[in-house]
């Protein structure tokens, strides 16, 4: 039987970047995965999105391209191409994951695992041989599937989910999308751009319900500038597979509406991978679909670890690497800092993106926490303009003593730009000090410090 000082269950971007940190720290490192390294996010989900993202921008850039004085036609659209190669960067990219794991000496273990105890795995791999692996250390990075709901199950055929919509290269001529988080709404903005007739619907009042409710609106105003169909505020919805399309059931202003499309994907949320893995034979606590940790995301058995999608929201690649280094770094000793969960930024791909950081303007008010608005258009912004990128803002929360609370943007490159503040927010900056950095102009980025000082009344260029 091999033995291991930590073994990793999962090697998805929370379960490798656990153990290529453990291995770092000088612990010797198994990680065992059944299908391909990288996970969800690499093969399903972040990566091949956004690369069919990148597709759907070329499309709405191509028709701007005659106000730069570029006199172009777009010939066709081929939606199967935009997919076939989003899945083949997926590939590439997994096998970048095996050089990391060779090059920090991780013996990966190709197979199911399944806790036999609180220091042995049992893992049975594709073939059916079982072994058993030893370790001092357990992380559980099994990550999540999708959450279903009476009247919205997945069957794989026309009523799917994200991981099916990925890999399907012959578009349909009508979807609708049940779910307006991030996975919904981007989504919407690929197959609208490829000619598909998109319709959304969401119980909450407004696409991207957990985001600040002027981003939400930015969002809406150019989703229907777009032609995407919005059905907002639904009492209920319900989704039928009638062999050859599907019926969409809503619930609006009290009446059941009916609505019929080829395809509709499922986008309501996820759950844990806690079944058959062997928690509740070693009696580690699950709650509410998710294995419970604390800050250093132990378990209540203190030397199994979970870390990513399966230790709850929020359910971010980046979040889940982020909690692999600090699972990895208590079990060698060191002492991490604790993550700020309001400090991990959330992102969403569509265009224009979205991207925030801390808390909402409903949030502070609904807590009773002073604080001051700065917000600006990216159509007050030299750069955006002359690239033709003005649609969005910029907005900041400042507290009385010149801390940020939030910070809020919408437009081309709002995900790219949101590392500042995120980073400003982990520093515990005040806005003095943003003031005292020279931005460089022509940017959009300059509009990071003139939305603070906006805040603060002084804005100089707005």
């Amino acid at each position: 039987m091999k033995s291991f000082d930590v073994v990793v269950l999962g090697g998805g971007p929370g379960g490798y970047v656990a153990a290529i940190r453990a291995s770092q720290l000088g612990k010797k490192v198994a990680l065992i995965e059944m299908d391909k390294l990288g996970g969800v996010c690499l093969n399903r989900g972040c990566i091949p999105t956004k690369a069919v993202l990148k597709s759907a921008h070329a499309v709405h850039e191509v028709s701007d391209l005659k106000d730069l004085g570029i006199n172009v036609d777009l010939k066709g659209l081929d939606g199967s191409q935009a997919v076939k190669r989003a899945n083949q960067i997926a590939d590439k990219i997994s096998k970048g994951v095996s050089y990391l794991m060779k090059k920090n000496k991780i013996e990966v273990i190709n197979g199911f695992g399944r806790l036999k105890n609180k220091n042995t795995i049992e893992v049975k791999d594709p073939k059916g041989s079982v072994q058993e692996v030893k370790a001092s250390s357990i992380i559980v990075a099994t990550g999540a599937h999708y959450r279903s709901f009476p009247g919205l199950e997945h069957d794989g055929k026309r009523l799917i989910g994200a991981w099916e919509a990925i890999k399907m290269e012959k578009l349909p001529k009508s979807i609708g999308i049940v779910g307006a988080g991030a996975i919904g709404v981007e989504f919407a903005y690929f197959w609208n751009a490829f000619g598909v007739d998109v319709h959304i619907f969401e119980m909450q009042d407004r696409l991207l319900p957990i985001e600040d409710e002027e981003s939400s609106k930015e969002l809406q105003k150019a989703y229907k500038k777009y032609g995407i169909k919005m059905s907002l505020g639904v009492e209920s919805v319900k989704t039928k597979n009638n062999g050859n399309d599907v019926t969409i059931t809503a619930v609006e202003k009290g009446k059941p509406v009916e609505y019929k499309y080829d395809m509709c994907l499922i986008a309501v949320g996820m759950t844990g991978n806690v079944d058959n893995i062997g928690l509740e034979k070693v009696g580690v606590e699950v709650e509410r679909g998710f294995v419970k940790v604390n800050d250093m995301y132990q378990t209540n058995i203190s030397n199994i670890y979970a870390i990513g999608d399966v230790a709850g929201p929020p359910l971010l690649a980046h979040a889940a690497s982020h909690e692999g280094v600090v699972a990895a770094e208590h079990i060698s000793g060191q002492k991490p800092h604790a993550i700020d969960k309001r400090n991990i930024p959330g992102c969403t791909y569509c265009q224009p993106q979205v991207a925030s950081v801390g808390y909402t303007e409903k949030e502070l008010k609904e807590q009773g926490v002073k604080f001051t608005v700065g917000k600006l258009p990216f159509m007050a912004n030299g750069k955006a303009v002359a690239s033709n990128e003005s649609v969005g803002f910029v907005k900041t929360l400042m507290g009385e003593d010149g801390e940020m609370l939030g910070a809020h943007i919408v437009g081309t490159q709002a995900t790219e730009l949101i590392h500042e503040y995120v980073l400003f927010r982990q520093m515990e900056g005040i806005d003095e000090e943003m003031f005292a950095t020279v931005h460089p102009h022509p940017t959009l980025g300059e509009f990071l410090a003139e939305s603070v000082m906006a805040a603060k009344g002084r804005a100089l260029n707005f």
